[in-house]
């Protein structure tokens, strides 16, 4: 039997990440394989993002790129999946005459017949439809080898309704997986070598809420921690809204729990994030930032801003720099509003010319990076606990790994050190990185014991 190869080239958030490993599990058992290269493929699949407009175009791009294959081999197989493919269903048949198969968020699992028939018949095939589960949730990636972090999806879709956000038309209502059968997940990961795991929804806060039970973020976050050989756990996205005080206690009571967590803000002014439909004021958030800090000082906290919001005048935009100036976020992630049509806020009239939205957001970002600098200096000569993942792509005689804060470090090591946790001690500090010095026993005690003795002074 001939071999049959898989292009999978995906668009947006680790969710669509996940998603694509999923689906190349499903079409293992198919008999395709995956290639980086798009010219040896037999099936190509996009798995898109819709969130914002330029992630939309990049995706209308690559699939003209690829329509120039399929005149060059008539039997390859082009599909789309993911948020955009569910937001337009049959209108991308149109757009794209050489596209033979688009599925939903809802419809991953039903991909591997779906490819079987179009190979068969050559037919073309949409299939968007919402179930009440999403069957696809609880695939099981296996991670590739040497892979020590993986991703597990904990929950699927989304009750918020941003006024900016297509994310519950397009991934449908909140539903969260079985406790059990999320811990059983992370524990074939771990007898494969995984020693990280991040956990993954949209709300992650809202865990449990449609299982029985009494089952809750905190609670699944305490069982997930007792399972051998998981070192760290992450997690994202995060709503301030739902950000509970036992979910906090976590950072200081369990040690697994990475000192980083990501909560979106996405604005500094109440009257934005009451248009937003965000569901929380800017004194709540900057309080729970506290709370955050309060329980553990060395937290690492990033965020999402967007700017030109319909309606953000110059004093809404002041008052965002404003309260980034105040909390010092670690890192953000920043864009301009993108207008998506069925949202609340794409009714709202009045927009913010396009210009402006530029000059703001490179002013926001100019501030971010003069804060991400200034933080990742103050890390000068502390010691970092490392999570080795592999060797530098700069540097062959470097490894490279995360901070239990995320941030990247690099330091010159040994391969039998990837796949463990070095303590590192931070030589130098970059805008997007740390560089550091591999320490041993005696340093790491010297260390720690003057660490000990500043904080008790």
């Amino acid at each position: 039997m001939k071999n049959k190869f898989l292009y999978i080239q995906t668009f947006g958030c680790q969710m669509n990440v996940h998603d694509s490993e999923q689906i190349a599990a499903l079409l293992k058992n198919r008999g395709y394989q995956i290639t980086d290269n798009a010219k040896l493929a037999d099936l190509i699949l996009l798995n898109t993002c819709s969130i914002r407009e330029k992630a939309a175009q990049k995706a209308y791009s690559e699939l003209g790129r690829l329509g120039k294959l399929k005149e060059q081999n008539p039997s390859l197989i082009i599909g789309v999946g993911g948020c955009l493919a569910q937001h337009l269903g049959h209108k991308l048949h149109k757009r794209m005459r050489q596209l033979d198969l688009v599925f939903g968020t809802h419809n991953i699992h039903k991909l591997p017949d779906m490819v079987t028939d179009i190979e068969r018949r050559r037919i073309k095939l949409t299939e968007i439809a919402f179930h009440k589960t999403v069957s696809s949730i609880g695939v099981f990636a296996e991670p590739t080898v040497g892979s020590i972090s993986a991703f597990v999806t904990i929950m699927q879709g989304c009750n918020n309704f941003c006024a900016y956000c297509v994310v519950p038309y397009l991934r449908g209502p909140e539903t969260s997986r079985l406790a059990e059968d999320i811990t059983e997940e992370i524990r074939r990961l771990a007898e494969r070598g995984i020693k990280e795991v991040t956990l993954l929804g949209q709300n992650v806060n809202s865990y449990g809420r449609t299982l029985a039970g009494n089952w809750n973020f905190t609670r699944l976050l305490k069982k997930i921690a007792e399972i051998p050989g998981i070192l760290r756990i992450r997690f994202t996205t995060s709503h301030p809204r739902d950000l509970s005080d036992e979910l906090i206690m976590c950072f200081a009571e369990e040690d697994k729990l990475c000192k980083h967590i990501h909560l979106p803000v996405q604005s500094g002014s109440d009257k934005i994030l009451a248009l937003m439909n965000r569901g929380y004021q800017v004194n709540e958030y900057m309080k729970k930032i506290d709370a955050l800090r309060d329980v553990c000082p060395s937290i690492s906290i990033t965020s999402d801003i967007i700017v030109g919001f319909p309606g953000e005048t110059a004093n809404d935009y002041q008052e965002t720099i404003d309260m980034m100036e105040k909390i010092r976020f670690d890192s953000t992630f920043s864009f301009k509003y993108s207008e998506r049509k069925g949202t609340a806020a794409y009714k709202l009239t009045e927009k913010v010319d396009e210009y402006e939205k530029s000059v703001r957001l490179k002013l926001l970002q100019e501030l971010q990076n003069r804060h991400t600098q200034e933080i990742h200096n103050s890390l000068e000569g502390s010691v970092q606990q490392v999570l080795v993942e592999g060797r530098s792509r700069n540097s062959a005689n470097d490894l490279t790994g995360r901070a239990s804060s995320w941030k990247i470090v690099n330091f010159a090591g040994e391969p039998d050190l990837i796949g463990t946790i070095a303590d590192v001690k931070i030589t130098k500090a970059y805008l997007h990185s740390l560089r550091g010095k591999l320490m041993n026993s005696q340093e790491v005690g010297d260390a720690y014991r003057n660490e000990s003795s500043r904080f008790n002074n």
